[in-house]
């Protein structure tokens, strides 16, 4: 089963870095309030480059210049794809996935609203 992880990123602003893995790669998403732990709450997930497979066990300190701060692992789990469809003329692309963490379990739903980048990630 594919694995995900939940980085929280000290950086120039505080936000946790989502991350999937799919296609040899983490898939990624920079949440800046933080996955949702209750249903019916939205939150903007930025779509960022992908990261390598073994990055999703990173914690420490990235240098100055390189987005800076630390990282540490706030989460991390299994994955199980529910629905993987793209939709309407822009072919936005919506997941929905159960995950299987420490603190994030249940069905959740990833949903391209403006191509290519922003995302809302919600819980159910």
């Amino acid at each position: 089963m594919p694995k995900f992880v939940v980085q929280e990123h000290h950086a120039t602003r505080l936000h946790w870095d989502f991350r999937l893995e799919k296609d040899g790669v983490l898939k990624s998403w920079a949440v800046p309030k933080g996955p949702p732990l209750e249903e019916g709450i939205k939150r903007l997930a930025m779509a960022v480059p992908d990261h390598p497979l073994d990055y999703g066990n990173f914690e420490g300190t990235i240098p100055e210049g390189d987005y800076g701060a630390g990282v540490k692992i706030w989460d991390q789990g299994t994955y199980e794809v529910q629905e993987e469809i793209e939709q309407g003329k822009q072919k936005k692309k919506v997941l929905k996935f159960i995950l299987k963490g420490k603190k994030l379990k249940g069905l959740y739903t990833l949903v391209e609203f403006i191509p290519p980048r922003r995302y809302l990630l919600l819980k159910g």
